[in-house]
């Protein structure tokens, strides 16, 4: 049986790629049934945004093999979203095309008559070539249906990414509004030379205009410019700094600096009965308090100790006597980011925001589209430079599952769809046998030489190109158990 096996995009990432995209759910007490049972849910929430997502790409890109396979009258046996392995949930023959869900979802196939693939099936190909097969159609045919697959993964992201701008519009924050700098937690970021206050302006000698571009900008970064003391200072960044961020086991390497807001008190604390949800602190044993980073820092010094607080509560100050655990600690979660509203109402920065016809939705899609897919080449070169350390952090199903929030959210699925797409379209373009890049390189040297690589070959060469996949989707799976069991 014949397959055109088109899993393997999806099994290599990067866990700082698409964590700029994860969404935060809500905290869980397994403790109690009803954590229990937010917690089931929240599974079921993701799981069937993973699927609907994976679904979609995959039946998307098969799309983008099938029709011009059909176009130019080469029979297409099989048609399946996910694997049937032995047997299928649901099929159905139409024509010469049987259409059917299979059991195992980790992708899904076309099956080309005529093709020389993974399943290694040569059978079909002993007898004489009839019209109907792939082998008997011209060259520029056969690469045109190789690279359907690959340019409906690349319209499809382009054209969420005009959806998402035309219903959604932009929201952000202007990085020249940051006068204060950012608030830098990550060991990482702080090892490099940058700290909390700095004001980051250039990465790589280039301006940066919005201030959600600095994460992913600084991950493959050489060189950041920043302002500190109205001084500006070029910071060299270390070939191998992407292997230092996935060892940090933090989020998000720079964060705006907010207030220290309290989200809700461990159970068990000291200050139970002392702090309340939402007090923002504004004075710790007689300073001013006005961001968070500067408490946390000041804290560890006064471990064990009772101090004089001053709160904003229900829009009035009121003191209150707050117990430092021997931790350096007040036994609460405080709140790392606050929606774009609140931000704006405490008049920390301006949030902007635009609304885009369809129209002008169109070119600016397209350039955010570019910027993907020129941002993942970047992050993909680094997962194959050694030096890096980023091959640490690839995963598998397991890292993408992750990716999705626990609440459903559409603006979130969507722009993980987009990203995956993107993903999915580049690595289908390595030139690894077993892939469409692969049979692409072999139908350019035919095209161009003018001589067509023996069935043989071909043969020899997806073997070799199967097992390369094999082990890659080993290693990014892999990865992914090894996480879970180390908790690294």
């Amino acid at each position: 049986m014949g397959q055109n096996v088109e899993f393997d995009g999806l099994t290599l990432l990067v866990k700082f790629v698409l964590k700029p995209l994860n969404y935060h759910g809500k905290l869980v007490e397994f403790g109690t049934f009803a954590g229990i049972e937010i917690f089931y849910m929240e599974i079921v929430i993701k799981l069937g945004q993973f699927l609907l997502s994976l679904s979609l790409l995959i039946v998307l890109h098969e799309l983008g093999h099938f029709i011009p396979a059909k176009l130019f009258k080469t029979r297409v046996e099989k048609f399946y979203l996910f694997f049937d392995i032995k047997y299928s949930l649901l099929k159905k023959k139409i024509g010469e095309t049987e259409y059917g869900i299979g059991w195992l979802p980790l992708g899904g196939y076309v099956k080309i008559a005529g093709m020389i693939d993974e399943s290694m099936d040569t059978e079909q190909l002993n007898g004489e070539p009839q019209a109907w097969e792939f082998r008997s159609k011209p060259a520029w045919q056969r690469l045109i249906i190789m690279l359907g697959g690959v340019l409906v993964n690349f319209i499809l992201a382009f054209v969420i990414y005009i959806g998402i701008t035309a219903f959604y519009g932009e929201q952000y924050i202007d990085n020249k509004d940051v006068t204060n700098g950012v608030w830098v937690a990550n060991p990482a970021l702080k090892s490099v030379g940058i700290q909390t206050g700095d004001q980051i302006v250039a990465v790589d000698g280039e301006p940066v205009e919005r201030f959600y571009e600095l994460n992913e900008k600084i991950l493959l970064a050489h060189h950041v410019t920043v302002i500190r003391a109205n001084k500006e200072i070029t910071l060299d960044i270390p070939v191998d700094f992407p292997d230092q961020i996935m060892k940090a086991k933090l989020g998000a390497l720079v964060q705006l600096r907010i207030p220290f807001i309290v989200k809700e008190m461990t159970p068990g604390s000291a200050n139970v009965n002392v702090f309340k949800p939402k007090d923002q602190l504004l004075q710790f044993d007689g300073k001013d308090i006005q961001y968070a980073d500067q408490l946390i820092e000041m804290l560890p010094q006064y471990a064990g100790k009772t101090i004089a607080c001053k709160v904003l509560r229900d829009q009035q100050t009121i003191d209150v006597n707050a117990q430092v655990n021997n931790k350096g600690k007040f036994g609460l979660q405080y709140a790392v980011m606050l929606p774009p509203d609140n931000l704006e109402k405490l008049g920390l920065y301006k949030i902007h925001q635009k609304e885009y016809s369809f129209v002008e939705s169109i070119p600016i899609g397209i350039s955010h589209g570019w910027n993907q897919l020129t941002s993942y080449g970047r992050q993909l070169k680094a997962i194959f430079n050694p030096s890096t350390g980023a091959y640490k952090g690839v995963g598998g199903f397991a890292a993408i599952f992750n990716v999705f929030p626990q609440t459903w959210s559409w603006l979130a699925f969507w722009s993980i769809t987009a990203f995956l797409s993107i993903m999915l379209g580049v690595m289908n373009l390595l030139p690894i046998p077993a892939l469409d890049g692969g049979h692409v390189v072999f139908l350019l040297y035919e095209i161009v030489s003018g001589r067509k690589p023996s069935d043989k070959f071909l043969e020899k060469a997806q073997m070799v190109g199967f097992f390369m996949l094999i082990a890659l989707l080993l290693f990014a799976n892999g990865n992914d158990l090894f996480k879970f069991i180390t908790g690294k």
